[in-house]
């Protein structure tokens, strides 16, 4: 029996050797999935990940919850409401609703990295998101995400150039009681 992994044809023919997936991929998928179960369990996610952290630590044969994970669910959870309306305000004939709930779950993370997570390249959200839908979700869906997503990246650096203007702002300075930045 050979030990090498398998290998992918592209459309071209070429062969391609399988993706090394990560640590951090491996906390994206994480996030998504306990997105995904808080979702349809109309639990709230923090609360199912600090759960399963729990668990971990009282259990060695149930992994670990990554700190990124946490991250990853807290920020989400936290920035919802805007998370769903730039996506929605990205989706071309379609409705939030009707997207197979992993294409938005994997669509929350990877917008909130692009606009949050200034240590990952946008480049690198784009694709790991990409990846996880073809793990994940259906044929379109690796597609149909990464059209979203090509789209949202254009004004990520907008997005957070605002946020660092905001976030360097004396304290004393007014917002009237709104937040200006996703």
């Amino acid at each position: 029996m050979s030990s090498k992994k398998p290998q992918s044809r592209t459309t071209s023919g070429r062969v391609e050797a399988p993706k090394k997936l990560g640590a951090r991929h491996k906390a994206r998928k994480r996030a998504v999935d306990f997105l995904f179960e808080a979702e349809a369990r109309d639990a709230d996610p923090v609360d199912l990940a600090k759960e399963r952290i729990e668990l971990a630590r009282g259990d060695d044969s149930i992994a670990p919850v990554s700190e990124y994970t946490e991250t990853l669910v807290v920020g989400v959870a936290e920035n919802l409401d805007r998370l769903d309306s730039v996506i929605s305000d990205h989706l071309n004939d379609w409705t939030l609703g009707r997207l197979p709930a992993v294409d938005r779950a994997i669509l929350r993370v990877a917008v909130w990295e692009l606009f949050h997570a200034t240590d990952v390249p946008p480049v690198v959200a784009v694709d790991e998101a990409v990846e996880l839908a073809k793990q994940l979700s259906t044929d379109d869906s690796p597609s149909f995400v990464n059209g979203v997503l090509g789209q949202i990246v254009l004004v990520a650096p907008q997005v957070r150039a605002a946020a660092a203007a905001v976030s360097s702002r004396p304290a004393d300075v007014e917002t009237n009681g709104e937040d200006p930045v996703l």
